[in-house]
Formats: C-alpha cells, structure tokens, sequence
C-alpha cells in the first residue's frame, strides 16, 4: 500500500505541475490522469465498513478527480465533467468533518448547478441545491451566480442574462454561460419569425443581444435568413405555421411528459 500510495503521489505531482502551467498539455495531463485513476483503485481512499482511509489517500483522491472534472470543461466534456461531479460530491457533501476543505469545492459545486441550468434540467438544479447548507446559498459567489441566472430565466430577464456573461465568478463559468445564452438566442430568434412578417436588421441586433453586426450575419446566415429590401428579414409566417400544426401534438405530448417527470422530481 505505501509503495502505491508513493507511486500515486509522484504521478500527482507531474500531473498537477504540467496542468496548473501556462498553456497546459491537456493530451499530457489527460495520460497522468489515466494513471491516476488506476492507481487509486488499489487505494482505500474512501470510508467504508471495511477499510478506513488515511487523509493523504482521501486528499489526494479529491484532488485528482477535481482536476479531472477542471480539465473537462476545458475540453468541452459535458459527460465527463457530470462523471466526476457525480464522485466528487461524496467528497464535498458526505465526508466532511476532519477534512481540510477544498480549495475548488464551491467552484465546482457552482459549475454543476450552472451545468444542469444550461441543459434546461431545472428540477435537478434544485434538487442540487437542497444539498447545500444554507450559509453558501446566501453568502457564496460561486453558489450565489447560478441561482442569480435561474432567477433571470424565471422572470424571463434576458437583459440580465446576457449582462452575466461579464460578471462570471470564474473563467470556467464562461462555457455553460455561453450554451445558455445560445438556446435562449434561439429561443428568441424562434418567436420572431413565428411572430413577425419581417423586422428590421437593427431592431433583430437588439432583441438578439449581437454586439456586433458580424455576429449578427453569421447566425442569421446559420438560420437561412435572407436580408431583403431596406435591410429587413422576411418571414413566411403561413408556412411556419402549417409546418407547426404538422408538429404540435407530439411536441405537446413530449412537454406533458417532460412536466410531470419534473414534478415527480420535485416531490
């Protein structure tokens, strides 16, 4: 056991040096990790009837699955950050008395409410939530962000929302920020041209919240909007609305189910 433990640890510390330099080599890091992970299935790192787990072991678990789920969102995992977050809330919410605590555990316990907000999960966001003590949801910036974005979403605040992206606690908030933003985009984008014959080229720049026109042009272009006469998008609102009757009912099929899992949830 002392052999791996001291093999783990040096595994850990190359691990941690290459991943917390400038421009880290994530291939390089993610071969450490690999290591990693194997060598602490022949650790006891967490308490059961059986083995009890010595805080170097326990610590150094934690910090190795931080950084696994830190590297993801680096990559753009959704899946793997939601596999780590799944192991590290033992740590952070089950284990703690006697434990030195984290230095990322808010960070990363706000990444995973912002996660679930992002993927529209809005009834594990608060199932999540619940676990949290009381002092963090008031007091914390990294807890307090992603019940500020919920809030913006259930007022329907978009101004906000789109202001948030340059009020982020951490840089790392930035990736479920910006998937957010995007399905409200479009959320938006759907209603204005099921809502409008045509609108004005400066007028769908600020219902959009572009900040600049290329960005604009590139995702009218991603959408096939056409910019006519007079700079104005045009829209055949009659055969939205056929193609919509085509589709209505099993969309209104799917939300009933979608509700009722989520009041389950809830309940």
């Amino acid at each position: 056991m002392a052999a791996g433990m001291k093999e783990a640890v040096t595994v850990y510390q190359s691990l941690k040096k290459e991943f917390y330099r400038k421009n880290a080599n994530l291939n390089v890091c993610a071969q450490h990790l690999c290591k990693l992970k194997i060598a602490l299935t022949g650790l006891s790192f967490l308490p059961s009837t059986q083995t009890t787990p010595t805080l170097q072991e326990f610590v150094l678990a934690r910090d190795v699955l931080e950084i696994g789920a830190q590297m993801s969102i680096m990559k753009r995992d959704i899946p793997a950050f939601e596999r780590y977050m799944s192991q590290l809330k033992c740590y952070y919410l089950d284990y703690t008395e006697d434990v030195p605590e984290s230095a990322y555990k808010q960070e990363l316990l706000g990444l995973n409410l912002l996660c679930l907000l992002a993927q529209n999960r809005v009834a594990e966001f608060h199932t999540e939530l619940e676990r949290l003590s009381t002092n963090d949801i008031l007091n914390n910036v990294y807890i307090r962000h992603p019940i500020a974005i919920e809030q913006y979403l259930m007022e329907g605040n978009y101004n906000k929302l789109f202001l948030a992206k340059g009020n982020v606690p951490a840089e790392s908030y930035n990736y479920f920020i910006d998937i957010l933003l995007g399905t409200i985009r479009d959320e938006i984008a759907t209603c204005i041209e099921k809502s409008y014959p045509r609108i004005s080229y400066t007028e769908a720049r600020r219902m959009l919240y572009f900040e600049s026109e290329n960005e604009l042009d590139q995702y009218s272009k991603n959408r096939d909007w056409e910019l006519g006469a007079g700079k104005y998008f045009c829209f055949n609102i009659t055969k939205q609305n056929e193609e919509t009757d085509l589709v209505a009912t099993a969309e209104l099929a799917q939300q009933v189910i979608k509700y009722a899992k989520e009041l389950e949830m809830i309940i």
